[in-house]
C-alpha cells in the first residue's frame, strides 16, 4: 500500500474520530474511567496491548509472567503486522473505539501522526517514573513537541550479519568499523558463482542517507533541500554499482517483485552478508524453521564517508509504547508499562529486543537473547554490536511524505528508468515542492 494513501486514510479517520467524540465519554473524566474502580478483588481489569512482534517471540511470555503476578490487572496481547495495512488497522481500531489500551510505535513518524490525531496519551501526568533518567540521553529523539507520549523501551541495534565460516574461508576479519566501499569489496570476495555476496532487509535499506542527513540536515542553510548531498549521490552510485556492475547484491526490481525472504536466504547459507536489525535473532535462534550449520558474526553498519568524523548509525532506542488517549484504563496501563520497561520485557530479547532501562537486568536479557544457541554465534562480535559499540546513534524522524517521495525517485534510478543526475535533482525538487524553501524538516 502506498504510504501517502495510508496517511490520507488516517486523516479521513480523524474526521470520524471527531464525530464520534461527541457520542462517547471522555476517557480523562475521573480516576474511575482510568480503571481504578475496576481494580477490586472480584473484577480484574483487562488490558489489551497491540504490538508487531509475533506472540511466540517473547510477547506471550511477558504477558504470562505479568498475569501470574498481577491477578488484579490482566493483559492480553494483540498482534498487528508492522506494515502499512497493519498500522492503518491499529489506527482504525483506536479511532472507532475498539479495545486498545497500549500500543507499540515502531517509528517516530507513526507516533507523531498518532499524537497529532489525539490517539496517544501525554505521559507528563504521571510523575512516578523518570523516563529520561531510566533510558538515558537518547530519549530526546522520542520527544514530540517536548513531551513523552510513550516510553522507548528497547535498545535497537542495526548491523551486518555475517556468515563467519564464509569469512574465515575467504580470510576476511570481522570488521569493527568499515565503509560501504569496504563492504563492497567484501561482497566481491564472498560471492561464489552466480550467488550474491550481500543482501538487505528493505526496512534499513535507506539508512545510509539518514546517517548523513540526520547530522548534516535535511535542508541546507538557505532552506533548500539537502537530498542532493554528495554522500546521498555516493550511496546511490555505490549500491547501483553492486547491483549492476558487480552483481553482488540483487537488483532492486528482483528483490521487490520476488519479495525475497532475506532472512531465510541468509540463514540457509546462500548469501553470506545481510543488512538487518536485531529482529534477526528471532529467526536465527529458531533452528526448527531455519536450520543452519554456520556461526553468525556481527559487524556495525558501514559509513559512507572514508573518515569516521561525525558518523552516526541508526539504532538508539525503539519500541515506543504509548497508552491510548481514549482508554478508560490508563492508570492500570501505566502500572503495566512501568513494569514492562524496567525488565518485565526481558523475554523479548529472544527476538533481539534488549531492555533500555538502566534498572533492567541485562544478564536476563542476554540469556533470553541467545538461549542455548551460544555456540552458533561469534560471541565477541555479538557483544560488541549489541552492548559495547559506542558509535552515536540516531532515530529516523523524517516526515513520511519525504520518505515516500525520495523512495519513489531512487527506485526509478535502481530500475534504470532515470539517471543519477535526474534522481538527485528530482528528490531535491520534490522535497522543496512539499515543504517550501524555508523547510527545516
Amino acid at each position: 500500500m502506498n504510504k501517502s494513501r495510508v496517511i490520507a486514510g488516517i486523516t479521513s479517520l480523524v474526521l470520524i474520530m471527531g464525530l464520534a467524540a461527541g457520542c462517547g465519554n471522555s476517557s480523562n473524566s475521573s480516576s474511575a474511567d482510568n480503571g481504578s474502580s475496576a481494580t477490586g478483588k472480584n473484577t480484574p481489569v483487562t488490558l489489551k496491548m497491540w504490538g508487531g512482534v509475533p506472540p511466540e517471540s517473547g510477547p506471550q511470555q511477558v504477558m504470562d509472567n505479568w498475569n501470574k503476578e498481577h491477578p488484579d490487572i490482566q493483559v492480553e496481547y494483540v498482534r498487528y503486522v508492522n506494515d502499512d495495512d497493519g498500522n492503518l488497522k491499529l489506527d482504525t481500531a483506536m479511532i472507532t473505539g475498539q479495545d486498545v489500551d497500549l500500543f507499540v510505535n515502531y517509528t517516530i513518524s507513526h507516533a507523531a501522526k498518532r499524537v497529532e490525531s489525539g490517539l496517544a496519551l501525554d505521559l507528563s501526568g504521571f510523575t512516578d517514573y523518570n523516563i529520561e533518567e531510566k533510558m538515558g540521553a537518547d530519549t530526546a529523539s522520542w520527544k514530540i513537541d517536548g513531551k513523552f507520549y510513550g516510553v522507548p523501551t528497547t535498545k535497537s541495534p542495526f548491523f551486518i550479519a555475517l556468515n563467519k565460516d564464509a569469512l574465515d574461508k575467504a580470510g576476511l576479519p570481522v570488521p569493527k568499523e568499515w565503509t560501504w566501499n569496504e563492504l563492497r569489496e567484501y561482497a566481491k570476495k564472498l560471492k561464489i558463482g552466480n550467488s550474491y555476496g550481500f543482501i538487505q532487509n528493505m526496512e534499513p535499506f535507506v539508512d545510509p542517507i539518514d546517517s548523513v542527513l540526520s547530522q548534516e540536515g535535511y535542508t541546507k542553510p538557505d532552506g533548500t533541500s539537502n537530498l542532493d548531498h554528495p554522500l546521498v549521490r555516493q550511496w546511490l552510485e555505490t549500491l547501483n554499482g553492486m547491483m549492476q556492475d558487480d552483481k553482488t547484491t540483487p537488483p532492486l526490481g528482483e528483490q521487490l517483485t520476488s519479495k525475497m525472504p532475506v532472512e531465510q536466504v541468509f540463514l540457509s547459507g546462500e548469501v553470506p552478508m545481510l543488512n538487518i536489525g536485531a529482529w534477526l535473532l528471532r529467526s536465527s535462534n529458531n533452528f526448527t524453521d531455519f536450520p543452519r550449520d554456520f556461526k553468525i558474526a556481527f559487524a556495525p553498519v558501514p559509513r559512507l564517508a572514508e573518515a569516521a568524523g561525525d558518523y552516526v548509525t541508526r539504532g538508539g532506542l525503539g519500541d515506543y509504547i504509548s497508552i491510548n488517549a481514549k482508554s478508560k484504563k490508563q492508570e492500570a496501563a501505566w502500572e503495566f508499562l512501568k513494569w514492562y520497561s524496567d525488565g518485565g520485557m526481558s523475554p523479548m530479547a529472544a527476538g533481539g529486543r534488549l531492555p533500555a532501562s538502566k534498572d533492567a537486568k541485562q544478564e536476563d536479557a542476554l540469556k533470553s537473547l541467545i538461549g542455548d544457541k551460544s555456540d552458533s554465534y561469534d560471541l565477541d562480535s555479538l557483544m560488541y554490536v549489541m552492548f559495547d559499540n559506542k558509535t552515536p546513534t540516531y532515530v529516523r524522524s523524517l516526515p513520511q511524505e519525504v520518505m515516500d517521495l525520495r523512495s519513489q525517485e531512487y527506485e526509478k534510478y535502481f530500475l534504470s528508468s532515470q539517471s543519477l543526475d535526474q534522481t538527485v535533482q528530482a528528490m531535491a525538487a520534490r522535497h522543496n515542492e512539499y515543504f517550501g524553501p524555508l523547510s527545516r524538516k
